[in-house]
């Protein structure tokens, strides 16, 4: 069904805003910075004194400069908006960087069906929630419904703490899905769903396995993704969030050596620190040639809404998806969803017969206690396998996998979940 007019408008808006997000990250985690700056004055002059002998000051000095790196390469995640078939007239940003540039040769599948801009992710910062684990469900539309006006025209849109939190939260993303340090808990959660899908197929020559098709909804910055498709798979990677896609379209299209990046993805909070080195260490991205997947090889990444672009009936669009992929890999995705029946049946419905569905991750329903009157149904993870089970999927290979997300590994503080991992086929 073609999009309305508003809905295009209130794309091209919501879109803008992420991109103004974006540049305005320095000035504003800068702005954040200096906080603790004028506090050193606000304090008795011989607690200062102390402070001087221990390097208080210097630590922030050197957490501006890392701010500073941090936006340069932010500016390059911007500089093709049009990319996403948006033609947007964004301001400069003195602070931030430069306007983007000309469009170059983009790949992205950039199938633009999101117009409920509530993205999700698991963002397990703890900075501003001291004592409570908190993710970023982007369940609230907050002041990102619209460009602020001015008189005479438009004002560049201020972000809200909301906003950055996203960004903060794509940085530690960018450490979990390509940095060499995120390798550990890249490993927990990938391996498993990698040798479940091996395994599925272990009938399969190798060099056949560019015939089967395998989805990975919520790929977020596209490494399990891409992962699966240096297998020797068809991989396809299906985003909602435009942090997520801008970041992971630079990565895969646009990075041309291995740690051509350094980020500082944990210097916004300076809570439970061992040491500057968990605060301030550097970490380069990628850890892997992006485009050094093998000649030939199938993997694509569809940007918009799952359960729009997935969740068509048979005859009810000329895109249906149903029984079109061999595998569907899921990944800290399915309590993501508002009602969990309607992913299940599409995971099943768009599977091929005895296909299979490879899951891992908790479920932190993300719209549980949202303030935009969404439904939320949250069930136990009992009561999501025995749906499945009448929907028609067989489980085997059910176990427990431990593991973190995003987490700084030189914290005082870390949050491990009991994911879920199962196989499940679909019953022929």
């Amino acid at each position: 069904m073609p999009f309305s007019q508003t809905e295009i408008e209130e794309e091209r808006v919501h879109f803008a805003n992420v991109v103004a997000t974006f540049q305005q990250y320095a000035p504003y985690a800068l702005n954040a910075n200096n906080r603790r700056r004028k506090d050193i004055y606000i304090i008795p002059i011989e607690d200062r004194e102390l402070l001087e002998t221990v390097g208080y000051k210097e630590r922030i000095s050197a957490t501006d400069n890392a701010i500073l790196a941090n936006a340069e390469f932010l500016q390059l995640l911007i500089a093709n908006p049009e990319i996403f078939g948006q033609e947007l007239e964004l301001q400069e940003h003195e602070e931030a960087g430069d306007k983007p540039g000309p469009s170059r040769d983009p790949r992205l599948n950039a199938r633009q069906r999101s117009h409920d801009h509530h993205e999700h992710s698991h963002n397990h910062g703890a900075s501003h929630a001291h004592g409570s684990h908190t993710h970023s469900h982007d369940s609230s539309n907050d002041a990102s419904s619209g460009i602020n006006k001015g008189h005479g025209g438009k004002r560049p849109y201020k972000p809200t703490e909301h906003d950055m939190d996203k960004l903060r939260s794509t940085l530690k993303q960018l450490v979990r899905d390509w940095s060499e340090e995120g390798r550990a808990e890249r490993d927990l959660c990938y391996e498993p769903m990698k040798e479940a899908l091996v395994q599925h197929f272990a009938d399969i020559p190798e060099e056949e396995r560019r015939n089967f098709r395998v989805l990975v909804p919520g790929a977020g910055l596209g490494r399990l993704a891409w992962d699966i498709a240096n297998l020797g798979f068809a991989c396809q990677g299906n985003e909602f969030s435009h942090y997520m896609l801008l970041a992971s379209y630079y990565m895969l299209n646009r990075t041309d050596a291995v740690n051509k990046h350094t980020i500082y993805p944990y210097v916004h909070s300076f809570s439970n620190l061992l040491n500057n080195e968990g605060l301030l260490r550097p970490i380069r991205i990628p850890d892997v040639l992006p485009a050094s997947l093998p000649p030939g090889s199938d993997f694509s990444l569809v940007a918009g809404d799952f359960e729009e672009i997935y969740g068509a009936e048979e005859g009810d669009d000329a895109e249906s998806q149903v029984g079109q992929w061999d595998a569907v890999v899921t990944c800290f995705f399915i309590d993501t969803s508002k009602n969990i029946v309607n992913y299940l049946r599409i995971i099943h419905r768009i599977l091929a017969p005895g296909g299979v569905w490879i899951n891992l991750g908790p479920l932190l329903w993300h719209w549980e206690n949202n303030s935009t009157n969404d439904p939320s149904i949250e069930l136990t993870l009992g009561e999501v396998k025995a749906l499945a089970r009448m929907i028609g999927f067989e489980f085997s290979n059910e176990r427990t996998v431990d593991t973190t997300y995003t987490n700084n590994a030189q914290s005082m503080l870390g949050y491990v979940y009991h994911a879920a991992f199962w196989t499940a086929t679909k019953r022929i």
